[in-house]
């Protein structure tokens, strides 16, 4: 049944993929009206004004330049001019040190949160004044104390991703069935091993999806954050595009976006089904 299910998924999501592809290759045809206007101001205009073309490139313009990007994916011809495979390196790179930095201080954290209702109380004013704050409020902050654009986007990273993380290790932990915490007392195991033993396994399902939110909303906020900071990065790409007036590669650029924040959300859904178990 689930791979019946699967393979009829799948034929579904090509028709709605082909019909997408369709729909955008028709709509990128049209010609509209040709301006009547001066030779130079035509070759300053191009093709969309003199012949009438549609602005937009669709989807075999698209292919053609992203096909050009894999064959050429590290290419490096000065600060502004890097190729596709660089440009995400600097961002993947950045997104890996801020999450993983979040998750030494999140986890820890949250552990102790989850274990004891003093630091519970204690700490939770400090966290709901801070979740709230937009990652992006702290770069100005970030850039004026670090002076240091890519490890201000670093910072950024971190401090977007250790909420979800701290807040499901807490709730996690909080959540361990009280019996098999009574059982390892009765047992007289010590605070530490009862941690590894008994709760960290009971509570992993739970840090993980934390961990999952978490890196959707890093590599969300990393392309925000390289458009602001400049320099490399997948977000400067896209911005060094668009004032370049190269739809085709800020569409590239998208496409690659939402393909790698896929691929990291898939690996943490993987870690997450390995460590749940039915009861």
């Amino acid at each position: 049944m689930t791979k019946s299910l699967r393979i009829r998924a799948a034929m579904v999501s090509l028709v709605i993929f082909a019909a997408f592809i369709g729909t955008w290759h028709l709509a990128t045809r049209g010609t509209g009206a040709v301006a009547q206007m001066s030779p130079e101001y035509a070759a300053l205009m191009g093709a969309t004004a003199t012949q009438g073309k549609s602005a937009m490139p669709g989807p075999l313009d698209v292919g053609a330049k992203l096909w050009e990007h894999i064959q050429q994916p590290f290419y490096d011809n000065g600060p502004n001019d890097k190729g596709l495979g660089i440009q995400l390196g600097y961002s993947i790179a950045r997104v890996a040190i801020g999450y993983l930095i979040a998750v030494a201080v999140a986890i820890p954290l949250g552990f102790l949160i989850g274990m004891s209702p003093l630091m519970n109380k204690a700490l939770d004013p400090f966290i709901q004044v801070l979740k709230p704050i937009s990652p992006l409020a702290w770069m100005p902050l970030a850039l004026y104390t670090i002076k240091d654009s890519s490890l201000s986007a670093i910072f950024v990273i971190f401090i977007c991703s250790v909420w979800p993380m701290l807040l499901n290790t807490a709730f996690g932990v909080a959540s361990v069935r009280k019996e098999w915490i009574n059982v390892a007392r009765t047992l007289e195991v010590g605070n530490v091993r009862r941690a590894f033993t008994v709760i960290l396994p009971a509570a992993a399902p739970t840090i993980l999806t934390g961990m999952r939110i978490s890196i959707g909303i890093a590599w969300l906020v990393i392309v925000a954050a390289e458009m602001l900071v400049g320099g490399t990065g997948i977000g400067y790409f896209v911005w060094n595009e668009w004032n370049n007036l190269s739809i085709v590669n800020v569409i590239i650029a998208i496409l690659v976006i939402g393909v790698v924040g896929m691929l990291l959300d898939q690996i943490l859904a993987r870690f997450t089904r390995m460590v749940t178990f039915p009861e």
